[in-house]
């Protein structure tokens, strides 16, 4: 069957296209997996004893927007982190942000703008949700490049006036995946001031917020805040997944303004599922606790460290300011990052993503086409192996 004609535009999600490209090819060497962003610095020791001891919670609906003493932990990490009061009316727990940044469409997207269709804006490249959420409203996606030439951040500012006068929202993923940078609180604050000038949403993803080299990123709620701007206008969104090192857990939040977070809340009880009792106890307990936070992002510092030592002297390495990908050009006598990729593999065992599957042709080629992303999550002596078979396939 099918999809409706409406996604037709979404085309193949990235790890089956690359499971096409690669499978069937024997590996050159010990198999290094670099394409998933599966954190894999281990689970909190706090995990088991809370499952353990709210084991009965399993017998209970869950309330749809997360328990009391789930929203104010959540409301005091905003707090402690961006120094923002946030209460727990302007915050609804979710199974991991990839659930609020779809339904956000859903619940905040018209079905018109000035009686035409709206439209969304997302970076390219971009987290493939964006889209799909997107056009499951029936609103137009707009891919704006996230290059070199902008900073590797998009600038919407620049779109015709026709175009901003109809968006709805506008998604931004800062750190940004695949490319690693930060939006600075500048940056944020232009946006911001764009979306009250066009009336459009800010929807901002800042799942890898935790992981950072040198500066912990701003927050859109924190800006927000700074420069006065309409709640409404904005939502963020945070993850366990990456914080925490609990993927499995499918627990994240979104916070926003009042009468936004109401629409999320209304959607939620039609349409959505509520994590289980027990797992908003573990997620309660997380959004508590820093030291496996900080143990974590220790980890991804020396992990920043080790990739900048292995590629020091190449000019086209640059390091990301946050998460835990590398956006790596691929030299043109291979070709592009689909070509990088086929040889890693068959040559060295080392699998990573083509930066094509993570960004679309929007008439000025795909921004992704000369890239490889590679994930930074694999033990510290592993990724040292993988960085350094990849350099000098690559790069020698």
């Amino acid at each position: 069957m099918a999809f409706p004609e409406r996604f037709s535009g979404l085309g193949d999600y990235a790890f089956p296209r690359l499971r096409r490209l690669l499978d069937g090819i024997p590996a050159g060497g010990e198999a290094i997996e670099m394409t998933i962003g599966e954190p894999r610095h281990g689970v909190p020791d706090f995990v088991a004893p809370i499952l353990a001891a709210a084991t009965a919670g399993f017998g209970l609906y869950p309330p749809n927007e997360g328990t009391p003493e789930l929203l104010a932990a959540i409301s005091a990490w905003l707090r402690r982190r961006y120094g923002v009061e946030v209460g727990p009316d302007r915050i609804m727990a979710l199974n991991g942000t990839r659930e609020g940044l779809f339904n956000a469409c859903l619940a905040l997207c018209p079905e018109t703008r000035g009686g035409r269709r709206p439209a969304v804006l997302m970076p390219n490249p971009f987290y493939q949700v964006y889209a799909a959420a997107a056009l499951a409203v029936g609103a137009e996606p707009v891919f704006v490049p996230a290059t070199a030439e902008t900073g590797f951040l998009p600038d919407y500012a620049a779109l015709p006036s026709d175009i901003l006068d109809r968006t709805a929202i506008a998604y931004l993923c800062s750190p940004a995946n695949p490319q690693g940078v930060v939006a600075p609180a500048d940056y944020l604050a232009g946006l911001l001031a764009l979306g009250e000038r066009h009336g459009f949403v800010l929807l901002s993803d800042e799942c890898y917020s935790e992981i950072w080299r040198s500066a912990p990123p701003p927050g859109a709620l924190q800006v927000a805040a700074g420069v006065g701007a309409d709640p409404e206008k904005v939502a963020v969104f945070h993850s366990l997944s990456k914080r925490s090192n609990l993927p499995g857990l499918r627990s994240g939040f979104v916070a926003g303004g009042p009468a936004s977070i109401a629409r999320f809340r209304q959607l939620r009880s039609y349409g959505g599922a509520p994590l289980p009792l027990p797992l908003q106890r573990v997620a309660e307990r997380a959004w508590s606790d820093e030291a496996h936070v900080a143990a974590s992002l220790a980890l991804y510092q020396e992990k920043y460290r080790l990739a900048d030592s292995i590629f020091a002297g190449l000019q086209a390495y640059r390091g990301p300011e946050g998460g835990f990908f590398l956006w790596l050009p691929v030299p043109a006598r291979i070709g592009d990052g689909e070509a990088a990729a086929l040889k890693l593999w068959r040559e060295t065992g080392v699998r990573v993503l083509p930066g094509a599957y993570l960004a679309r042709d929007a008439g000025q080629g795909n921004p992704g086409r000369g890239y490889i992303r590679v994930a930074m999550v694999a033990p510290k002596d592993e990724l040292r192996r993988g960085l350094i078979r990849l350099r000098d396939c690559i790069y020698a």
